[in-house]
């Protein structure tokens, strides 16, 4: 539970995981879409500012470029007229080009905005119906887990209460198998306790007398168990004690522990168990399995009358952890599911915002194309005006020349004038 505090009334309340987790949902999807709300709006605006002004550059040009034609029409002669005229029909059809040009790239903005958004609202969409199928599997999952844990703790108190009316069973019977062991060795009684159960429990164990002594010293018996793909599910390093084995003094169980201790990680088993028959007026171990794992890792001490009980006990125990940890890992996978979904929304908006630039960028050079098409067009109108002035100056040249100009300082072409008239 986490405490939340109200930034209106500043009163604090409580809220699980799964409300703060709907609460964070709720903030981040509306400034997700206030934000891209906000973009497109902007987008829209600068659109739409650049059109009006490329429109008014575009007719305030026009109009001045028209309004020159005419004055230029008006002063040129006939000998420049076609010139002019297809001059003008030039400069008339690249402003039409320009025109379409700027009618294209319109469009195209207009394209690209629109597929933006509807790749955004798909892609929402899309994110949106993941999140809600994300959800409703953890939810599954989740009561799943609860029945599976309820009904393994009900399997547990049923073990419980089967093992301690088994208890108080082997109690009453245990004079009698003290008595009966008395004509035979502890290890022959465990293994042929065990092998009584191995075909219908114990069908894929391994329970074999350990025969490797390289190390200097070898426990009485080894227990494996593997699942169907090979993983160890369980492993058991197993010593017998039996008080008529000792003739010389009496011993005592922490005797052994140490040398089973090193048997146990010599053989890599991951349970260490004594069986033992000594201290038989011990109370502690006539009580039943007894944990000494205080002094060693993993190790328990049982009499003969525990010896099927503790191999099935830890059994179940290491089934129940692998499948606990099995579930764990797919709660693990689905944590990293919802990591990689934000991963994904936000490489989303990088991309978005990518895509916004670049068509900012695109549209900016077309405007600036369009500025030097104008400037390009300017400087032609320019050179028109030079040549219309240097027409009109030949022609004031025309009109001003006369045969007195041209016969003045040309004593013959004089003569010959005067003899015309």
């Amino acid at each position: 539970m986490n405490e939340i505090i109200c930034p209106n009334c500043n009163k604090a309340f409580k809220i699980d995981e799964t409300g703060f987790a709907d609460i964070l949902k709720q903030v981040r999807d509306a400034e997700f879409d206030e934000e891209l709300q906000t973009r497109l709006n902007l987008a829209n605006r600068d659109k739409e500012n650049a059109v009006k002004l490329a429109e008014a550059n575009f007719k305030n040009a026009l109009q001045t470029e028209i309004a020159n034609k005419d004055q230029e029409i008006f002063r040129l002669k006939s000998s420049s007229e076609r010139q002019l005229s297809t001059q003008l029909s030039e400069k008339d059809a690249q402003l039409q080009t320009l025109k379409a040009k700027l009618e294209n790239a319109e469009i195209l903005k207009k394209l690209s905005v629109t597929e933006a958004v509807q790749q955004i609202e798909k892609e929402r969409d899309y994110l949106a119906n993941d999140i809600k199928l994300k959800e409703s599997e953890k939810q599954l999952l989740e009561k799943s887990l609860g029945e599976k844990y309820a009904i393994a703790l009900k399997t547990k108190d049923d073990i419980i209460k089967m093992k301690d009316e088994e208890i108080a069973l082997r109690k009453d019977m245990k004079l009698k198998l003290s008595t009966k062991m008395i004509g035979e060795t502890l290890e022959q009684h465990c293994e042929t306790e065990f092998n009584k159960l191995r075909s219908s429990a114990f069908q894929k164990a391994y329970f074999e007398k350990d025969n490797n002594s390289r190390s200097g010293s070898k426990g009485d018996f080894i227990y494996r168990e593997s699942d169907e793909n090979g993983n160890e599910i369980v492993s058991i390093m197993f010593e017998m004690k039996n008080e008529g084995d000792e003739t010389a003094t009496k011993k005592r169980n922490e005797d052994f522990f140490k040398e089973l201790d090193k048997d146990r990680t010599e053989k890599n088993c991951e349970y260490a168990i004594l069986v033992t028959l000594l201290e038989a007026e011990n109370e502690l171990y006539n009580g039943g399995i007894v944990d000494v794992s205080h002094k060693h890792e993993k190790m328990y001490v049982v009499r003969p009358q525990f010896f099927i009980p503790i191999i099935t006990l830890l059994r179940n125990a290491a089934l129940n952890s692998m499948k606990y940890k099995a579930e764990l890992s797919l709660i693990k996978n689905q944590n990293i599911d919802i990591t990689n979904f934000e991963d994904n929304v936000n490489a989303f908006k990088t991309g978005f915002a990518k895509n916004y630039d670049l068509a900012s960028r695109q549209f900016k050079t077309a405007i600036e194309e369009i500025d030097k098409t104008m400037d390009h067009l300017q400087k032609t109108k320019d050179n028109l005006l030079s040549s219309v002035n240097n027409l009109r100056l030949a022609n004031n040249k025309a009109e001003d020349l006369t045969i007195k100009k041209l016969t003045k300082g040309n004593p013959t072409m004089s003569q010959k004038f005067d003899n015309l008239k």
